[in-house]
């Protein structure tokens, strides 16, 4: 019984004394991979503690409010310009460019467009049938 215990003794110690050896070496000059390992436990440290206020934010004792009045605003007012006649202007050009880069054969680019195009148009209806948007003014 005491052999095993000096064995598990000698064991520990033996893997105490390569461990320290292994820290003590890559202290002294470390391999590349061993600079990205402790770059990027750094980087999740710094994210975890970093992000901590933002996750804790709305459940602090329930007396945080959060207005979107002023975000309402903004997105009613860029909806307002891409409904009016920047809209317009953004669809038609978006058409003209579509019909261009098929003329020419770039079926791509003439994709991209006919979706910027598109889009311009139904902006509004996507926003109302994907997103919460009660605060933005129709």
């Amino acid at each position: 019984m005491f052999k095993s215990i000096k064995n598990i003794s000698t064991k520990i110690k033996s893997s105490y004394v390569s461990t320290a050896q292994k820290v003590a070496a890559a202290s002294v000059s470390p391999s590349e991979k061993q600079v990205r390992s402790a770059l990027f436990v750094l980087g999740l440290t710094v994210l975890v503690f970093g992000l901590t206020d933002g996750i804790t934010a709305q459940q602090f004792n329930g007396t945080t409010k959060y207005n979107d009045a002023r975000i309402a605003n903004a997105v009613n007012a860029v909806m307002t310009y891409l409904e009016g006649t920047f809209g317009a202007l953004v669809m038609a050009a978006a058409g003209i460019g579509a019909i261009m880069s098929a003329a020419f054969g770039q079926y791509k680019a003439a994709l991209s467009l006919m979706v910027v195009a598109i889009g311009a148009f139904i902006l509004r209806s996507l926003m109302s049938t994907f997103f919460n948007d009660a605060g933005v003014q129709q």
